[in-house]
């Protein structure tokens, strides 16, 4: 059991952001925690018009078959939330922790 760590900076469309961090928090948070994902923190850039936060996973599967888990559920589906209305690029990086 691996822990696996992204690093997540989301370019946000012009006027969108709150909104963004919004459905983010109502949606994404609940269901990643529900399947066993940690939420290191999240921030935001409002003069880049950024979001970023720190995803991670430990557990039986690897990230990727559990991030894969996370798009296929059902309440995935159920939010009605497609990221390209809010996001213009998305740079995911697996960081380490050394302290």
């Amino acid at each position: 059991m691996a822990r696996t760590t992204q690093l997540r900076t989301y370019t946000v469309r012009e006027g969108l952001l709150d909104q963004w961090v919004e459905r983010w928090r109502d949606d994404i948070v609940p269901l990643r925690l529900k399947l066993g994902f940690e939420i290191g923190g999240a921030w935001v850039d409002r003069e880049r018009n950024q979001f970023v936060w720190l995803l991670s996973y430990e557990g039986p599967e690897s990230f990727e078959e559990r991030n894969e888990t996370y798009w296929a559920s059902p309440e995935r589906a159920a939010m009605d939330l497609d990221p390209d209305d809010y996001l213009l690029h998305t740079d995911d990086r697996t960081v380490e922790q050394r302290y």
